[in-house]
C-alpha cells in the first residue's frame, strides 16, 4: 500500500477493520489463496501503526454475495461502528469486496467522509472526504458493479444460448432422465416409475378429474415416485400420492416430449419491514424463453397434452362471466364468447351441472336444491333492476328439464348401447388388471430391496456387531414390507373380477338393448349420468317464458347439431296453507302471559306443526300473531300481588328455589294454573300464601315424618289433606329445617269415618 501519511493520529486512536469475504461457499473452499491474502492484511494495518488489540477481523460474510446488503451481518456491523466514529480504517483486498451495488457502496463511502474514516485497498489509502480520492472509490464502485452485470450477462446468455437448443440440462420431473448425448432425454429405466406415469395417464382419460385419479391411487394403496433433482443419484422414493404430485404430471409438457426454459420468472419485492422478498410466478406459455416440441419421446403426444390441459381448466371454479354478444337472439344454440365449462361434475343430482345456460342473457346457469326432498333446480346468476328491484332473468326447477335432457341423450345413444355396455365392462376388468400390475412391480422392487438388505448384512464382518444388528434390522424391516405388499397382492387377486362368460356377456347385451334400464338402476350414480351427458353435449340453453308457462332448450351436440325442445310448465298454483283455527286460538290465549319462544316450546311439545309441517319457532308465533293481530305480552315492572306470575317469579317471593316450588305444585300443596298442557305454570300470588313460607316453624308445627306417625297416616295422604285444606301447614325457607312443616290439630278424626250425610 501507498500513501502511508493519510493515516493520522486521530485515524490510530480508532480500531482498524479487515473485512474478508468471498461470493460463495465454493470459493471459500477452492479459492484458499484468495482467503490467505485477505487474512494478510493484519499485517498490513500493524504496519500503518495500529497496535494488534486494535485490529478487528470481520469474517462472517465469507461465502455471501456482495450484491445486497441483506443476510451480511459482518457488512452491517461494520457500517455501523463506522458510523458511530470508532473505525479508523477499512481495509480490504479489493473495494469490490465491500459491496457490489451503489446502494450500499455510497451509503458506506458518505459514513466514512461524516467520520473521517479511511478506505485502504492493495491500490492505495483513499480519504472518502476528499474530492480526488471520492472520485476513484466512485468510479470502482460502479466498475464492479458493471463487472458483476457483465459477468452475470456472460453467464445468463450461454445458458440461454445452451438451452435455446434443448442442450441445457435442468433438473426432469419423474420419469425422465438425462443421457449421455447433448441434449438426450431418456425414460427413467425403472419399469415401475415408467407404469406408474403412464398410469395417470390412462386413469385420466377415463376419469377426466386429476382430483379422481389421485382418489383413485389412494383407495387402491399404490405409492408413487419422487425423483430428488437435488440429489447426485437422482434417487427415487416412493410414497403416498399427494393431488400436486398427480396435477404436476398431468400439467408439465416435459411429459408431451416438449424442452421447456424460463417457465417461471423470479420477482423482487419490499415487504412491510423493509426487507426484499423474492417469489417465482409462473409464466404464461408465450411468455416462455424456450418452447421446443418433440424434443424427446414423450408419455403422451402434445396434443395429447393440449386437450388434457383444457380439460383441468374446465374442472376449476369459472370464472366471471363475459358479457355475451348482444346479437345472439335468446335460446339459438350457439356459444357465447369466451364461454367456460362449468367445472368438474359433482354428487350432485341436477344432471345439467356446468352444461346449462340462460338462454336470455348468456351465462352460465348455477344449481340450487330445494325443499324436503332437495329437488334441483337451475338459476341465472345475473340480476336486472325492474321496478326498483332486482330479478334474476331465470329461476325454475330442475325436475322436468333433466328428464326432457335424459331422453333426447337416450334416444340418440341408442343404437350405440350394446357396444358402450360390453366396453365397460372392458373398462372394468383393465381397471383392475392396472391395479395389480402396480403392486406386481411394487412386490419385485421390494423384493429387490430385501435382497440387496441381505448381501449388506451378509458382507459385513460377524465380529462388528455394532453394524451387523443395524444390517440386520434393515433386512427384517424390508422383508416385513415385503411379505405386507405380497398379502395385499394376494387379497386384490381375490377380488378380481372374472372375465365374461358367454351367459354373462349376453346378459350384458340384452341389458345394453334397453339403456333406460342402466341409466335408472340403482348402481348408477348421478356423477356417472353427468359423465354420460358430457361425452356427447357440449351445452344446453334455456329459456323460460312464464306468460306462455313454457320452456324452450336448444341442445347443442359436440357434433355442432343443434336438437329444440318445447317443455310445457305446470299452470296451476299450490294450494295456500292454513294454520289450523285451534292453534291460533291457543295462540291466542298464550300471548298475553309468554313470550313467543316460550309459546313455540308449547306448541312443539303438543307435538303441533306449521302448515308446512315444521316445529314451531319464535319468528313462526310472531309471524301469525302479526298477520292475525294477536297482540304480544307486555311484562310488568313489577309482578302485582294476587296476579298469576311464573314459578321463577314466585320462587323469588316466596324465597325459595323453584325447583322445591314444583315439587308442591305436583303434590297440590300449593295451588297453581296452566293454560294449556306443556305450558309453564302460573302461581296466583296472595297474602295467605306468601304466609305459608317463613323462617322459623310457628308453635304445633312439626316435620312430615313425625306428623305422618303422630297421625297415623301415610305421607302421601298427608299431602292430600293439607291439599284439601284439612291440615294447616307451612314452609321453612332456609336453615337446616328447611321444608314442609304441618300443624298436629288438638282433637284427631279417623280419616277413614265418613261424615253423615256425604253417602257411599
Amino acid at each position: 500500500m501507498t500513501d502511508a501519511s493519510a493515516v493520522g493520529p486521530e485515524h490510530l486512536r480508532r480500531a482498524a477493520f479487515v473485512y474478508i469475504r468471498q461470493s460463495s461457499m465454493a470459493q471459500v473452499e477452492n479459492n484458499t489463496e484468495s482467503t490467505r491474502r485477505q487474512y494478510a492484511l493484519v499485517d498490513k494495518a500493524l504496519q500503518l501503526g495500529w497496535s494488534r488489540t486494535a485490529i478487528t477481523l470481520v469474517d462472517d460474510d465469507l461465502g455471501l454475495s456482495g450484491a445486497r446488503v441483506v443476510g451480511r451481518s459482518g457488512f452491517t456491523h461494520m457500517a455501523a461502528e463506522v458510523a458511530m466514529g470508532r473505525v479508523g480504517i477499512v481495509l480490504c483486498l479489493e473495494v469490490s469486496r465491500l459491496a457490489r451495488n451503489n446502494a450500499d457502496w455510497y451509503r458506506l463511502l458518505d459514513l466514512c467522509a461524516l467520520t473521517h474514516t479511511l478506505i485502504a485497498d492493495t491500490d492505495g489509502i483513499y480519504r472518502p472526504g476528499d474530492f480526488n480520492d471520492r472520485l476513484v472509490l466512485g468510479l470502482k464502485g460502479t466498475m464492479s458493479e458493471a463487472e458483476l452485470h457483465i459477468l452475470r450477462a456472460r453467464l445468463d446468455g450461454g445458458i440461454r444460448h445452451k438451452a435455446a437448443r434443448g442442450e441445457l440440462r435442468r433438473g426432469l420431473p419423474t420419469g425422465f432422465v438425462w443421457g449421455e448425448a447433448d441434449g438426450e432425454v431418456l425414460f427413467h429405466p425403472d419399469e415401475a416409475v415408467v407404469n406408474a406415469i403412464c398410469t395417470v395417464f390412462e386413469r385420466f382419460a377415463e376419469t377426466g378429474s386429476a382430483r379422481r385419479v389421485w382418489l383413485w391411487f389412494r383407495s387402491n394403496g399404490l405409492p408413487f415416485p419422487l425423483q430428488d433433482t437435488r440429489s447426485l443419484g437422482r434417487k427415487v422414493r416412493w410414497v403416498l400420492p399427494t393431488y400436486q404430485a398427480i396435477h404436476g404430471v398431468l400439467a408439465h409438457p416435459c411429459y408431451a416430449g416438449a424442452y421447456t426454459y424460463g417457465r417461471t420468472r423470479l420477482e423482487r419485492s419490499i415487504d412491510d419491514q423493509g426487507n426484499m422478498r423474492r417469489r417465482s410466478r409462473r409464466l404464461p406459455r408465450d411468455e416462455w424463453a424456450v418452447l421446443i416440441r418433440d424434443h424427446h419421446p414423450g408419455y403422451i403426444d402434445w396434443d395429447t397434452f393440449e386437450a388434457n390441459r383444457m380439460r383441468i381448466d374446465a374442472n376449476t371454479r369459472p370464472k366471471a362471466h363475459v358479457t355475451a354478444d348482444p346479437n345472439r337472439g335468446p335460446a339459438d344454440g350457439s356459444a357465447a364468447g369466451g364461454r367456460r365449462r362449468g367445472g368438474a361434475v359433482r354428487e350432485g343430482a341436477a344432471l345439467l351441472q356446468g352444461l346449462a345456460v340462460c338462454g336470455h342473457c348468456g351465462r352460465r346457469l348455477r344449481t340450487h336444491y330445494r325443499g324436503r326432498n332437495s329437488l334441483p333446480g337451475y338459476h341465472c346468476p345475473g340480476h336486472s333492476i325492474v321496478e326498483g328491484r332486482g330479478q334474476s332473468c331465470l329461476n325454475i326447477g330442475g325436475s322436468q328439464i333433466d328428464v326432457a335432457v335424459t331422453e333426447a341423450f337416450l334416444e340418440a345413444v341408442q343404437p350405440a348401447g350394446m357396444e358402450a355396455v360390453v366396453r365397460a365392462a372392458e373398462c372394468l376388468e383393465a381397471d383392475h388388471d392396472a391395479a395389480l400390475q402396480q403392486w406386481r412391480l411394487e412386490i419385485e422392487r421390494r423384493r429387490y430391496e430385501a435382497s440387496l438388505a441381505e448381501r449388506r448384512y451378509q458382507a459385513v464382518d460377524p465380529d462388528n456387531r455394532l453394524v451387523a444388528r443395524g444390517l440386520e434390522a434393515q433386512w427384517e424391516q424390508r422383508l416385513r414390507e415385503l411379505g405386507e405388499a405380497e398379502g395385499e397382492m394376494a387379497r386384490r387377486q381375490r377380488q378380481r373380477p372374472n372375465c365374461l362368460n358367454k351367459t354373462e356377456r349376453d346378459a350384458l347385451l340384452a341389458l345394453g338393448r334397453d339403456l333406460r334400464r342402466a341409466w335408472s338402476a340403482p348402481t348408477t350414480t348421478d356423477r356417472d349420468r353427468k359423465e354420460l351427458l358430457r361425452t356427447l353435449l357440449e351445452d344446453v340453453t334455456l329459456a323460460v317464458e312464464r306468460a306462455e308457462y313454457r320452456a324452450r332448450l336448444a341442445i347443442r351436440w359436440r357434433s355442432g347439431d343443434v336438437m329444440r325442445l318445447e317443455i310445457a310448465l305446470p299452470h296451476s298454483n299450490p294450494p295456500t296453507r292454513k294454520t289450523d283455527e285451534e292453534t291460533i286460538d291457543l295462540i291466542r290465549r298464550l300471548a298475553p302471559l309468554h313470550a313467543d319462544g316460550v309459546i313455540a316450546g308449547i306448541l312443539n311439545r303438543q307435538t303441533r306443526r306449521t302448515a308446512s309441517g315444521e316445529r314451531f319457532t319464535a319468528s313462526h308465533v310472531q309471524a301469525l300473531r302479526h298477520h292475525r293481530g294477536i297482540p304480544c305480552r307486555k311484562a310488568p315492572s313489577e309482578p302485582p300481588v294476587s296476579e298469576p306470575v311464573s314459578v321463577r317469579k314466585a320462587a323469588t317471593l316466596f324465597g325459595s328455589t323453584p325447583s322445591t316450588l314444583l315439587r308442591w305444585i305436583e303434590a297440590g300443596v300449593i295451588p297453581a294454573e296452566q293454560p294449556t298442557p306443556g305450558a309453564p305454570w302460573q302461581i296466583r300470588v296472595t297474602d295467605e300464601l306468601l304466609g305459608r313460607f317463613v323462617e322459623t316453624a310457628p308453635t304445633g308445627f312439626v316435620p312430615m315424618n313425625e306428623a305422618t306417625k303422630s297421625l297415623g297416616i301415610s305421607r302421601q295422604t298427608g299431602l292430600q289433606r293439607v291439599k284439601r285444606g284439612e291440615l294447616d301447614a307451612v314452609h321453612i325457607r332456609q336453615g337446616r329445617g328447611k321444608g314442609l312443616r304441618i300443624k298436629i290439630p288438638e282433637t284427631t278424626t279417623d280419616l277413614f269415618t265418613i261424615a253423615p250425610g256425604s253417602g257411599g
